[in-house]
């Protein structure tokens, strides 16, 4: 019995495409905010968002500073800056934007999230 073996380049029978950003931006605001943090920090610095359970409205927003997104985060990046999402809080994100503020009221980070159908007064929890 003999065998043919084909000296051609296979292709996979399938690819891993990267994840679409599912509408979701990160704002001039933020990724400005997010270099002036990492420039402070001697290093870069990713944004975190995420949602949790919880809050007045049902839900709330998580945000922090990480130096290393996991294997499966969606990333959203503007000028140079990175904010990275996990797969659990990427529908409740869809089409929003992340931004960072400078008010009288305080500074901080902020999603502008279309899919709320109702927020808290501080903007940080939200009701779907």
């Amino acid at each position: 019995m003999s065998t043919v073996q084909s000296t051609e380049p296979s292709t996979p029978a399938f690819s891993v495409a990267t994840r679409a950003p599912e509408g979701i931006t990160l704002a001039a605001s933020a990724a400005k905010r997010l270099a002036k943090l990492g420039a402070a920090e001697g290093k870069t610095l990713l944004l975190r968002v995420a949602v949790d359970g919880g809050g007045c409205s049902g839900f709330q927003y998580r945000f922090e500073l990480i130096e290393t997104a996991e294997e499966d985060d969606l990333h959203i990046q503007a000028d140079g800056q990175t904010a990275v999402i996990d797969p659990v809080s990427v529908p409740f994100l869809k089409n929003s934007q992340i931004a960072y503020v400078d008010e009288l009221a305080g500074a901080q980070f902020v999603v502008n999230n279309p899919n709320a159908s109702s927020s808290c007064g501080c903007g940080v929890s939200f009701a779907i």
